[in-house]
C-alpha cells in the first residue's frame, strides 16, 4: 500500500515525515539540508510506494502568506516540475513548529535533544502537519 509523506519546507533544513502504509499514523522520517530535497525525493519515489506529498504551507494568523511563503512556493514550483505526475497537496502549518516543541516535552525530550543540529524539531513538525492533513481528509 502506498504512503503519504509530508514537507515542512525550510531555507536550511527540510523536515519530512511518512505515514504507515495504511495512512492511520505519521512518523517523523527524516531532517535533510533544502539543496538535497530533490535527490531525496527522486530516491524515496524509487524505493517506496508514494501516493502524495503533503507540503506545509505557512500562513500567519489572519491566514496571510508569511515570509517563509515566498520560499516554499518556489520550492512547490521546482516540485512541480521535478516531479509533474506526484499529486501534492498545501497544508496550513501554522503553530506546527510551537506543537513540536511542545509534544517533544511531553515526550521527555531535553532542551539539547529538541535543538539538535540533525533537525529534531523539523521532522516532528512534518510529521504534525501530516497527521492534521490525515484527519483533516
Amino acid at each position: 500500500m502506498a504512503r503519504i509523506i509530508a514537507i515542512d519546507y525550510g531555507t536550511k533544513r527540510v523536515g519530512l515525515a511518512a505515514t504507515d502504509p495504511l495512512k492511520i499514523i505519521s512518523s517523523p522520517l527524516d531532517t535533510i539540508h533544502s539543496k538535497d530535497i530533490i535527490q531525496f525525493l527522486t530516491d524515496y519515489f524509487n524505493k517506496e510506494d508514494v501516493e502524495a506529498v503533503v507540503c506545509g504551507y505557512p500562513t500567519n494568523e489572519e491566514g496571510e502568506a508569511t515570509d517563509a511563503t515566498r520560499h516554499v512556493k518556489v520550492f512547490i514550483n521546482l516540485f512541480r516540475k521535478k516531479f509533474p505526475n506526484m499529486p501534492l497537496h498545501l497544508q496550513d502549518e501554522s503553530f506546527s513548529s510551537q506543537m513540536a516543541v511542545q509534544s517533544m516535552i511531553a515526550a521527555g525530550s531535553r532542551k539539547k535533544q529538541r535543538m539538535k543540529k540533525s533537525g529534531n524539531i523539523d521532522k516532528v513538525s512534518a510529521a504534525i502537519i501530516l497527521q492534521q492533513y490525515l484527519e483533516e481528509n
